[in-house]
């Protein structure tokens, strides 16, 4: 049995067709990055809303140079707030917003994919580094 037809191909031109083509680049570089990712499900296992020393500890390596570079990233982007609550010392907290809540389902499914497919991808390594 031969390969399977495809019916349609993939057009990447097509992705960005009705858009700015460094927009999509851009905001695809942004929601992919693995920090954005840990810190997005971070957020939403702990109720959608973290303080900072919550968000560190939740994310495995980040530094806190980093985790501060990404949030402010995605509170540009619109997809968490940041507010501060003027105590000594001073509490900062950061919630999703529904822009931030709508990157869940499709980061979680790439998640899924991962764990379901690691060690065929850990395999398919080892198999080429022999070679």
């Amino acid at each position: 049995m031969g390969k399977p037809t495809r019916t349609k191909q993939l057009d990447p031109a097509a992705i960005c067709r009705s858009s700015d083509p460094m927009a999509v680049r851009e905001l695809l570089t942004k929601v992919g990055d693995k920090w954005t990712i840990f810190i997005v499900l971070s957020l939403d296992l702990l109720g959608g809303r973290a303080r900072f020393s919550e968000l560190e500890r939740a994310v495995p390596g980040i530094s806190q140079r980093m985790l501060s570079s990404t949030l402010k990233m995605l509170e540009r982007d619109g997809m968490v707030t940041r507010e501060l609550f003027p105590e000594i010392p001073p509490r900062v907290e950061y919630e999703m917003t529904d822009l931030g809540r709508s990157l869940l389902r499709p980061t979680q499914g790439l998640v899924d994919w991962v764990k379901e497919n690691w060690q065929q991808v850990r395999d398919a390594q080892s198999r080429y580094d022999e070679r």
